[in-house]
């Protein structure tokens, strides 16, 4: 068989002349670029590349055979292979590990027409193998170095497998806790959505996509998923375009303006129309108004499943819809390789918008230096010295630490003497060792995660027993698979309650099962499954002096926990150094400084919850009068607010002072604050700070977050925190259908949560 690298026959010769020195075969090193160049060279191949080809680029498939086993002679494989070697596929998802990933790179390289690379994909979403905290962990750190500390890492050791793009950040803002891929986010606000998101975005691309060590990443869902009506998964979205252009879009815009290269798209309609087929959220504002140049993938089989939502006849109506609406690539519906050639031919589509679609993909993989070397990410030494390293373990661990949020802490039970105690732990997750490791877990295996009851056993001083309890679910947990909660097996209850009451203090770790929240995992019912909650109170009224520690992946209705116990840990599901970096806190090594991401409820009937509410025109009660906004049987206000969360120190805020009453146009003025620790403990405080639009064209939020900054303070330190305050930061989408600031007056908050009172006020003049 005549080998082709790279290009063959007359595409050589073509890009040669373009720039002699930038074929991989004849260079050495790295090649310098010129700013032009990538645009002339995706031009070159598109004008060699015939129809078939260039909607080959736009096809994506699912790892489909074994790659060391026996080429594949029939059914669907066979034909998804005979695309391969035709050049009729752009990328493929979950193939991991450097053999495999060469070996079909080869064949995209070396044995098709064109010799155009492959992009490998993967759920890189919060680790690959060496697991960080899912992201509403990392969230709640509001550590945006850290954050993007965890994606570098993240992609590094991806890229040491031979991936080169990961399905991440997901940057979709969510309300309700129901809906389980709130554990994929940042939570319920934009504004620390936008950044986090911009975080985990210069993580996992780094500043030169051509180093080995950074992968692209994905901005998704392009918009709206985690409005789902009930919080149900893939169910239908229905806002406003004021909710749509000021809650859900700002992350993803921000994302374009961090130089994402690539999008994809969301299973939910927004307006009636599916997100994979809706023109006005890909063409209108990402390419346009945007102006996007990367490209835009969809979500697995969400071309295909327009036909479902009743917006498709059949896949080739779907091709159709989802091409002329701007989705690049097709994920796993083999809509546009089956059917996008002849909708060309037939008008339904123009051939620009194949070129356009083509061009978009052939640019991010110049980008990512494959045409220079597509082999760049098959290093097998690299693989097996990255992969599980040292300081992959120290980084995660690192990021687990903070976090950790302190959500009570009566009477400083915490933290724990080191020495001179009965400890006795409590609950199967507190020696569980997959749950940890949360859903989306890369290809970490079961059972790597270091457990709570191991973390704290590294510390000699005290004398530690365990008791499950009872198990939290029956059987494996798999993914993809519904996970069978015990509802009735107490038969450990007994022997939990004996060892609380010879203990002086109990560590009850409780919470979710790792695959319990992620897609597809919503819940009605968000307090602690199964019998944990029996369990709890069993404990208790044998031995209340508890410390419960909290493993989940979304906010929890606890009431009765924040009632009856002293100290509570929200520590979340904290990836491969879980227990140790629990044990850290719960011992005083580490000092928590985390704070909530999103809003905890009292009870699932306040969801969704959220800080940035809207007053109503009946927001109070007046006198004994029913007619008000408000339950008849529950508070309306939440059980942990937003950015709420304690630490070991004690913080004290005063002095506001604004440096001007007014400013107008291009103007600015500067609001401080000073922050004491008070305690006789160094800590760290995330200084928030909150405005409220007192009156708009369209109705305001009471307040939004505007700028948070974290402080380290020495014990009965003082520090002044200042913010700056111009017309960009209080723009919104208004009545005009554009983004501006309007005249008004305002009022700023700052403090250690979304309840903060400390209060200034100013005018804002046009």
């Amino acid at each position: 068989m005549k080998k082709r690298f790279l290009y063959t026959s007359v595409a050589i010769t073509a890009i040669a002349l373009l720039s002699s020195n930038d074929s991989f075969a004849q260079k050495k090193t790295k090649p310098v670029i010129k700013r032009n160049s990538i645009e002339q060279r995706v031009d070159s191949i598109l004008n060699l590349m015939t129809l078939e080809e260039k909607v080959g680029q736009m096809n994506q498939y699912n790892g489909f055979w074994e790659v060391t086993g026996p080429v594949p002679k029939d059914g669907q494989a066979a034909k998804k292979y005979e695309h391969l070697k035709k050049g009729w596929v752009g990328s493929m998802l979950n193939v991991v590990g450097v053999k495999d990933v060469k070996a079909l790179q080869k064949i995209a390289v070396e044995e098709t027409r064109l010799g155009i690379p492959l992009i490998f994909g993967y759920d890189v979403i919060h680790g690959y193998q060496t697991i960080s905290p899912v992201p509403l962990a990392e969230a709640a750190s509001w550590d945006l170095e850290a954050i993007k500390k965890s994606a570098a890492i993240a992609a590094e050791e991806a890229a040491a497998v031979g991936l080169n793009w990961t399905f991440a950040p997901m940057v979709d803002i969510s309300r309700d806790a129901r809906w389980g891929r709130v554990m994929e986010g940042a939570g319920e606000d934009p504004f620390l959505g936008s950044k986090i998101g911009v975080a985990r975005i210069q993580g996992f691309q780094g500043t030169d996509l051509t180093d080995h060590k950074t992968i692209l990443a994905c901005a998704k869902h392009f918009a709206g998923y985690g409005f789902a009506e009930s919080g149900r998964d893939y169910n239908t979205v229905d806002v406003g375009l004021s909710t749509l252009h000021n809650v859900i879009l700002p992350p993803f815009k921000a994302a374009t303006k961090a130089g994402v290269r690539t999008f994809m798209n969301s299973f939910n309609e927004l307006d009636g129309i599916p997100a994979t087929g809706n023109k006005y959220l890909q063409r209108d504002i990402l390419k346009g108004e945007w102006k996007f140049n990367g490209f835009m993938v969809s979500d697995w089989g969400s071309m295909g499943e327009m036909i479902a939502h009743g917006y498709a006849k059949d896949i080739k109506h779907a091709a159709e819809l989802a091409a002329n609406a701007g989705s690049d690539m097709d994920m796993e519906s083999s809509g546009y390789v089956e059917h996008l050639v002849a909708l060309v031919k037939e008008g339904k589509v123009k051939l620009e918008v194949v070129d356009d679609a083509a061009r978009r993909i052939l640019r991010t993989k110049f980008e990512l230096g494959l045409f220079d070397d597509p082999y760049k990410y098959c290093d097998e030494k690299r693989e097996k010295t990255t992969v599980g390293s040292k300081a992959m373990h120290e980084g995660v661990l690192d990021m687990a630490k903070k976090s950790i949020v302190l959500l009570k802490n009566q009477n400083d039970l915490l933290p724990l003497k080191k020495s001179g105690q009965k400890i006795a732990v409590i609950g199967a997750l507190a020696n569980d060792k997959s749950s940890p490791l949360g859903g989306w877990r890369g290809v970490s295996k079961d059972g790597t995660a270091v457990s709570v009851l191991e973390g704290l056993q590294k510390y000699k001083g005290n004398q530690i027993t365990y008791e499950k309890g009872a198990d939290v679910y029956t059987g494996t947990p798999v993914f993809g698979l519904e996970i069978k909660i015990n509802t009735t097996d107490k038969s450990g209850f007994d022997k939990a309650v004996e060892a609380a009451k010879k203990a002086d203090v109990v560590i009850m770790v409780l919470g979710e099962v790792g695959f319990q929240s992620g897609e597809g995992r919503s819940r009605a019912k968000i307090d602690l499954p199964g019998v944990q909650q029996e369990l709890l109170e069993a404990v208790y009224k044998a031995n209340p002096n508890i410390v419960l520690v909290l493993n989940n992946g979304r906010p929890l209705a606890i009431t009765w926990a924040d009632e009856n116990i002293p100290a509570i840990l929200e520590a979340w599901q904290l990836g491969t150094e879980s227990g140790n970096a629990i044990a850290q806190v719960l011992y005083g090594d580490y000092n928590p400084s985390g704070k909530l991401p999103m809003t905890f409820p009292r009870s699932v009937g306040q969801v969704p919850i959220y800080y940035n509410q809207k007053t109503t025109g009946r927001p109070g009660p007046g006198g004994e009068s029913v007619f008000w906004s408000h339950f008849t049987d529950e508070k309306n206000t939440p059980l942990y607010p937003f950015g709420y969360g304690l630490s070991y120190s004690k913080f004290e805020y005063s002095n506001l002072k604004m440096s001007a009453s007014s400013f107008s146009g291009n103007g600015k003025i500067t609001v401080s604050v000073n922050v004491k620790n008070t305690s006789k403990v160094d800590g760290k405080e995330v200084v928030q700070m909150y405005i409220k639009d007192e009156i708009g064209s369209i109705t305001r939020p009471v307040k939004e977050l505007k700028g948070f900054e974290m402080v380290s303070l020495k014990a009965n330190e003082t520090k002044t925190v200042s913010f700056t305050i111009d017309s960009k930061l209080i723009e919104f989408y208004t009545a005009n259908s554009k983004w501006e600031a309007e005249a008004g007056d305002f009022k700023v908050f700052i403090g250690g949560s979304s309840d903060a009172t400390l209060e200034g006020k100013f005018e804002y003049k046009n």
